[in-house]
């Protein structure tokens, strides 16, 4: 597990991230579950775009470069919706709606990521 803090706004985006980085954990995604807690997440590498088929939930997508930088957004994804590619994205970070508000993320942030649990920065 990681964790991942924006460092642009001095602010955690979730202390419990799992990583999704095979084929079969990247197709699953977050797909039959039924709510993401706050402080959770899952990152997801490769991945250049998201679809939410299947989901129940809306969740914020944080699309990071290989430089750790914030390129795009998908704020509250609805169930059914797919989100706009973003083909330099290393990965993207599936959290609960409202996240990215909620900690003011921006396009252009820089994210650091660590080993679970979270310490202070």
């Amino acid at each position: 597990m990681l964790y991942f803090y924006n460092e642009t706004r001095s602010r955690l985006l979730a202390g419990e991230v799992v990583v999704a980085s095979n084929f079969f954990s990247r197709v699953k995604g977050l797909l039959g579950t039924s709510s993401l807690a706050s402080g959770c997440g899952i990152y997801i590498t490769p991945c250049p775009q998201i679809h939410m088929i299947g989901m129940k939930y809306a969740i914020d997508a944080v699309f990071i470069d290989s430089d750790n930088r914030v390129i795009g957004l998908a704020e509250s994804i609805a169930p059914g919706q797919i989100s706009r590619s973003f083909r330099k994205a290393h990965g993207c970070l599936e959290l609960p709606s409202g996240t990215a508000s909620d900690t003011g993320t921006a396009v252009g942030d820089l994210i650091r990521r660590g080993d679970a649990p979270y310490g202070e920065p």
